[in-house]
Order: C-alpha cells, then structure tokens, then sequence
C-alpha cells in the first residue's frame, strides 16, 4: 500500500507516512468527526466516546491530533458521567411516581419528539406542495379505509418524512418539503448529498426513528383510550416504517448499510431473523433477503458506524414487536 500523498510505500500497520507524514487514515477518521460531532449534538455521549476512541487508536501517540482527541475523550466523559448521574437521579423520580412514572419514562421519546420538534412538524404544513399533495392521499386513503383512519395514516407518513428533513437539516443539508403520492407514501427531494457516509446513514434511519416515535404514540392513545383505530394506526405505521428498513435500493434500510461492515450487516440478518422467528410477519423476510444480498455485495466499508449499527437493530426489534399487533376486521374502516 502507497501513500496517497507522496506515493511512498507504506510499512505495514503504519498511521502515518515516513516521508510526508499524512495520516494513514485520514478518510475515515474525517467520517469519525463527523459522527462524534452528530452524537454530541444529540448528547449520546456513549457514542461520541466510541467513535473518538476509535478516532485515537488510528492515530500516532506523537501527533497533535492524538493529544487533542485525547483531551476530548476526557471532557466527553466528564460529561458521560454527569449524564448519568442525573438519569439515577430521573429514575428515582420515575419508581417514587410508581406505575405513572413508569408510563411517563416509557414514552418519554414521544414527549421530547412533540416538545422539541413540534416546530418543525407544523412548518411543513406550511408547503402548499405539501398540503396539497398530502391532501390528494388523505382521500385516496379515506375511499379505502375511512376518514379516521386515512387522516392518522397520513400524518404518521408526514412525521416520518420530517425525521428525514430534520436530520437533513442539522447536516446543512438544503431539502424540499415532504410531496406525498398517493398509494405510495411520500419523499423529499435533496438539494445535495450528504459528504459521508455515517451522515448518509443517519439522514436514512432518521424517518424511521420519527416514524416509530408516531407508531408507539398511536398505542400509548390505545392504552389509555382503548379505541382500536389507534391500534390499527400503531399497527400499520409499524409495519410502513419496517418496510422502509429494506436494505436495497435507496430504501431507508439501504441508506443505512452503506456505514455497516460485513460482519455488522451479519449481526443485522441473525437480529432480523431473530424476529421474523418472533412474529412471523412476511416483511421481515424482505429484510433477511436484503440483507443477505448486501452481506456478499462489496460495498461495505473498512470500519462500521457503531452507532447505526445500534440504531438499525432497536428499530428492527421494536418495529418487529409492534408487528404482534393484531386488529379485527373492519377497525381500519371505522367500523369496530
């Protein structure tokens, strides 16, 4: 192997040039960056340590850059450790509520999506492309299944779409707004490409993560309402938002595997037919295909996204749970 920069013959396991010193690994420690950055942003300080601590192995103790990642290393688990202190202390809170608390710290991903995010939910429907289309939807879903149902089908495909504008956004990345096909779904059209591929990643999963968040949403108003149209609801968002996680094609699940290495995307095909075992819902089998297709392609990378790795699977296991709902006949229509 040759030096990118000077054509220097490298020796084996070196993390620099003899002759130039340019970092060996400069490509992937600029994805690492970017990945630690993102992580910071979302304070997953458990990540941000992972990708920094990979940062460091890949360079020479004798460089600025190894003294200046291990200073971050330090301050992000300064902050690591105040984080979970203060999540002890949350817990306290949570078993002194008892079985209120309970429920309030489960959907507590639901709460913080409609706090935080409420914004950029209803700027959306300020697109007149937007309303209009997904207007189109709303009734060429309400001539199948009813009104009620077609209106929450349509808005849970709204919120995924947004998952993917907001995680657009916070990359800098200029997007249009949701335009809705009826008997399809929805898209955005990108302005531009995200740089990496962790920021191709997160960009994918992004619709999904909103998209489960509105699918657990629809089965906390089941628990407390016991109307079966938002079972229904949790019942196919769950299952759109699964499908989504295909990893072919520029599906969101395709998106994601371009930041999984071989044997991540082995770990994904044992957790994906782990579940297909456990539910027995046919879409999973489009997922093991996929994945065993992209297993012995060759477009993995040499180092594997953690982080995506974690965020595909809790997807596939919690979506793959949320496929045991079972509804009666006609709940979808309004009828039951």
């Amino acid at each position: 192997m040759n030096c990118a920069g000077c054509g220097l013959q490298l020796t084996p396991g070196a993390l620099n040039c003899a002759g130039c010193q340019r970092l060996v690994h400069a490509g992937r420690l600029e994805e690492l960056a970017a990945a630690a950055g993102v992580a910071v942003k979302e304070k997953q300080w458990a990540g941000a340590l992972d990708a920094w601590r990979e940062a460091l192995s890949l360079l020479p103790a004798e460089t600025r850059q190894f003294q200046a990642v291990t200073a971050k290393i330090a301050e992000l688990e300064t902050q690591h450790h105040t984080a979970e202190q203060k999540k002890r202390g949350a817990m306290k809170w949570v078993a002194a509520l008892g079985p209120a608390g309970l429920i309030l710290w489960k959907f507590k991903v639901i709460i913080l999506l409609v706090l935080t995010k409420g914004k950029l939910l209803l700027l959306g429907l300020t697109n007149l492309t937007t309303l209009s289309t997904m207007g189109l939807s709303l009734g060429f879903y309400w001539s199948l299944y009813g009104w009620w149902f077609a209106l929450g089908f349509v808005l849970s495909i709204y919120v995924h779409e947004m998952g993917h504008v907001w995680e657009l956004r916070r990359f800098g990345i200029p997007a249009s707004a949701p335009m809705f096909i009826p008997g399809i779904g929805a898209m955005v059209f990108l302005k531009a490409h995200p740089s990496t591929p962790g920021q191709e990643a997160r960009v994918g999963l992004a619709g999904p993560v909103w998209g489960t968040a509105a699918a657990l949403f629809c089965l906390a108003f089941y628990a407390f309402t016991q109307a079966e149209i938002w079972l229904a609801l949790a019942r196919w968002g769950a299952w759109i938002n699964l499908f989504n996680l295909v990893p072919v094609w520029q599906l969101d699940g395709g998106r994601a595997f371009v930041a999984l290495t071989r044997k991540q995307r082995a770990i994904c095909f044992g957790a994906i037919l782990t579940m297909w075992f456990i539910s027995g819902d046919s879409v999973l089998f489009l997922l093991a295909a996929g994945a065993v297709y992209r297993l012995f392609s060759n477009d993995y990378p040499e180092r594997g996204d953690v982080p995506i790795l974690g965020r595909y699977l809790g997807l596939v296991v919690v979506l793959g749970l949320l496929c045991l709902v079972r509804i009666g006949v006609g709940v979808a229509g309004g009828t039951k």
